[in-house]
């Protein structure tokens, strides 16, 4: 485990970044870990994380392609707007748990 600070917040993160307590996260912490990664987070960004955190708090099990199906973007669109790991990073900005799903 290891401490990282966020818009001015300290946090538990574990080795990949990802938050151990889902109740640390807020809006300005998930522009800055984005940022860390050169993405700016816009509003589409966003419903994407609120999207995620929804569903991982009703116990869902999250997808790539659940996430394109939600009527937010679809899949090309969650591609663009996290190059590089589509779900391994929103997952990682929404402050919820890396998806079983992701390498």
């Amino acid at each position: 485990m290891a401490e990282k600070t966020f818009a001015g917040k300290t946090v538990e993160v574990n080795e990949e970044g990802y938050l151990l307590n889902k109740d640390d996260w807020n809006k300005d912490l998930a522009a800055e870990m984005a940022k860390e990664d050169g993405i700016e987070l816009t509003d589409k960004h966003y419903e994407v994380l609120e999207y995620l955190r929804e569903k991982s708090a009703a116990g869902e099990s999250l997808t790539i392609r659940k996430v394109g199906k939600s009527g937010i973007t679809d899949i090309k669109g969650l591609y663009q707007l996290f190059p590089g790991g589509p779900l391994k990073l929103s997952s990682k900005y929404a402050g919820i748990a890396k998806p079983a799903s992701c390498v």
